[in-house]
């Protein structure tokens, strides 16, 4: 004769599910507060310590407006001003993981390198869509498209 072990309700685990998932703290408003100022913290720290990321912030300041120029419906224009953004957004994670590889410490690791690698390769694949989207909305602004 084999023992069951008592089972939980459905009801009880989605219950300790979620208190697994909440955070302790703030909550509403000053959750979305607190957590909106520390991502402008995450973008003054790339700004100040980061060259690629002020170089590539910079470049977005002047291709953003350029969008609604070179593109032709808005959807075109959306799509040239998402590569801007998906290029920012890889060199911040870049960034973070490099911060993190850094703070575990300076001596050689293989995968604090590969790591480092894949952040960078990130950012080299949004380099690459950007440049493919741009030169392409480009080339036909300037045929006369």
């Amino acid at each position: 004769m084999t023992q069951h072990k008592p089972t939980v309700s459905a009801s009880k685990q989605t219950k300790a599910a979620g208190s697994m998932m909440t955070k302790p703290g703030r909550t509403g408003i000053a959750r979305l507060t607190a957590a909106t100022r520390y991502s402008w913290q995450g973008f003054k720290a790339a700004w100040l310590h980061e060259e690629a990321f002020r170089l590539e912030a910079s470049l977005a300041l002047a291709f953003v407006p350029l969008a609604f120029v070179l593109g032709e419906y808005l959807a075109h224009q959306i799509a040239l001003v998402i590569t801007c953004g998906l290029v920012i957004l890889a060199e911040v994670i870049n960034t973070a993981i490099e911060s993190i590889v850094d703070r575990i410490g300076p001596e050689h690791d293989p995968l604090s390198g590969q790591a480092k690698d894949l952040g960078s390769a990130a950012v080299f694949v949004t380099l690459s869509l950007f440049l493919l989207v741009w030169l392409v909305s480009a080339w036909h602004y300037f045929q006369g498209g």
